[in-house]
């Protein structure tokens, strides 16, 4: 059966995406704490490691919310991503 998503829910959307970014960052800031302490360059401070991921949070939320909006005004214009569901038994 084909289904369409006319509209997506911007602020709950963006908070789930922010939490996704923010975990998502921490391994990669985790990664880049160890590298840079090897390095004998001057990297990033230890509190940028420490605010970086707090700015994924920020960004990734205020992106959704726009990417969110320009989804619905164009699935207003020209309808909605379609898919098609079909139901599974469960085990």
């Amino acid at each position: 059966m084909k289904k369409q998503i006319i509209n997506i829910s911007a602020f709950q959307t963006a908070k789930v995406f922010a939490v996704l970014y923010f975990l998502m960052s921490l391994p990669l800031i985790a990664l880049m704490a160890i590298m840079f302490s090897f390095s004998h360059s001057p990297g990033p401070s230890m509190i940028m490691l420490i605010i970086f991921p707090f700015f994924y949070l920020i960004f990734g939320f205020i992106f959704t919310v726009i990417g969110a909006w320009a989804y619905n005004l164009a699935a207003s214009w020209v309808g909605g991503i379609e898919y098609t569901s079909t139901s599974v038994e469960g085990d």
